[in-house]
């Protein structure tokens, strides 16, 4: 995947430049630091993904719709200190596809980038709790589009799923797969929107449906 970086600040580039060039399938084709510099790059680079921090100097909110009336295969990922979920309704709205905070962790920043190449939106665990707690519309976050058929699931999401359906917890989960548990919280939350569940219930039948589990083994749990 081919990535331009989108923000003034030198320090918050290279920091991004680091942890992306950990990932041999994303290619660092150049570094904006304003709005004009971003759309002249995109212009000259063929670029998959753009990791924007719009609240920079230099930057607005208006360079995303710009960009995507000229070339609507750009990917944005959002990736700023805000997560008012007004904030990110905005940005939605403007064509953002997957919204990350500065502060989250390595593991989920590689997994907005891998899920948004793949097509996928990605929201970190600290956005999808603004989003929980924040009174908003359902269509302004358009969460059809978690739920469409047939569901788009990672490897890695439906690992999870089967592990969460076996009964582990985050923590287990976690030390399974040599995560951190909060990038497993984040990872959990992402499945539920995209299975357009609430619970782990809805988590487990889905795994059941779907034969990623026996249903088997809640039939004779019980039985010693």
């Amino acid at each position: 995947m081919k990535l331009i970086i989108a923000d003034s600040n030198d320090i918050v580039r290279v920091g991004l430049r680091t942890i992306l060039s950990s990932d041999k399938f994303t290619q660092i084709i150049g570094e904006a630091t304003n709005n004009d510099d971003l759309v002249e790059q995109i212009k000259n680079f063929e670029t998959d993904i753009v990791l924007i921090d719009y609240t920079s100097a230099g930057f607005t909110i208006d360079v995303i719709p710009k960009v995507l009336n000229s070339n609507k295969n750009v990917k944005f990922i959002a990736i700023t200190p805000e997560q008012s979920a007004n904030v990110v309704v905005d940005a939605l709205r403007s064509g953002v596809m997957s919204y990350i905070k500065k502060d989250c962790d390595i593991p989920e920043i590689l997994s907005s980038v891998k899920e948004t190449g793949s097509g996928n939106k990605f929201f970190c665990g600290q956005i999808l709790e603004s989003i929980q707690r924040a009174e908003v519309n359902v269509e302004d976050l358009d969460f059809d589009s978690f739920t469409c058929e047939p569901v788009l699931l990672s490897e890695r999401e439906v690992e999870i799923i089967t592990l969460i359906a076996e009964g582990y917890t985050n923590t287990q989960i976690a030390e399974l797969l040599h995560l951190s548990p909060h990038t497993i919280n984040t990872h959990r939350k992402n499945i539920m929107g995209k299975l357009g569940t609430k619970n782990t219930a809805g988590i487990v039948m889905y795994a059941v449906k779907t034969n990623l589990v026996s249903p088997n083994k809640f039939l004779f749990a019980g039985e010693s």
